[in-house]
């Protein structure tokens, strides 16, 4: 197997899983504070689909 297909293999899954971690803490934390918008927007998920913004997706 391309050594650079097995990298990409083994990064994305481990990005995405940062990536969702870290918008659920920021999520958590500004509920803490006092801005349900994460919460309303039901953010406070580790479903990777519930932090996709179609609008951003487009635009990047």
């Amino acid at each position: 197997m391309n050594e650079t297909l097995l990298l990409a293999i083994i990064l994305i899954p481990s990005l995405i899983v940062a990536i969702v971690f870290h918008e659920v803490a920021h999520g958590w934390v500004a509920n803490m504070l006092g801005d349900p918008t994460a919460k309303e927007r039901r953010r406070l998920s580790l479903n990777p689909l519930r932090h996709v913004d179609p609008m951003g997706t487009i635009i990047i």
